[in-house]
């Protein structure tokens, strides 16, 4: 058995790729470094990146027929309807509780907590690339870095 690290890196890069782009992205709409604007919510979605990509490195490395796939892709639509849902729903609580203290609270409740359907489609657009460039690329070059590691 050989050892395949793209299992491992691929939702990291998709992680990575979509949190770097959040974090552009959001810097360029409030023309400042928009540090206090990381964490949820925003364009594109991490969880939908690193699900996605996962099960599209399964797809492409395994096939669709493979059980792993059927269990990436059921996990994927657990997050996605969370992200949807679920989270989008406790922003706007969060939004409405806010609204209505009369004084401001010196720590009110995190907003964005939820994706649009916009930001998980770009969410998913980048873990499906992610996934497909370590599986065109990442095979060479993963086992480069395990031969100069090892």
């Amino acid at each position: 058995m050989t050892l395949d690290p793209s299992y491992a890196l691929t939702p990291f890069i998709a992680w990575l790729l979509a949190g770097c782009s959040k974090f552009a992205i959001n810097s360029l709409r409030a023309k400042r470094l928009a540090f206090d604007l990381i964490g949820y919510g925003g364009m594109p979605s991490n969880h939908s990146a690193i699900v996605c990509s996962m099960a599209v490195l399964i797809a492409l490395k395994e096939g669709i027929t493979d059980p792993a796939f059927g269990v990436a892709v059921t996990l994927a639509f657990i997050v996605l309807l969370d992200a949807s849902s679920l989270r989008r729903q406790v922003g706007l609580h969060a939004q409405a509780i806010n609204g209505l203290s009369a004084v401001k609270p010196s720590s009110p409740l995190r907003e964005r907590m939820g994706h649009s359907r916009s930001e998980i489609l770009a969410g998913l657009l980048v873990g499906a690339g992610s996934a497909w460039l370590v599986w065109r690329w990442g095979a060479g070059l993963l086992n480069g870095l395990l031969a100069i590691a090892g």
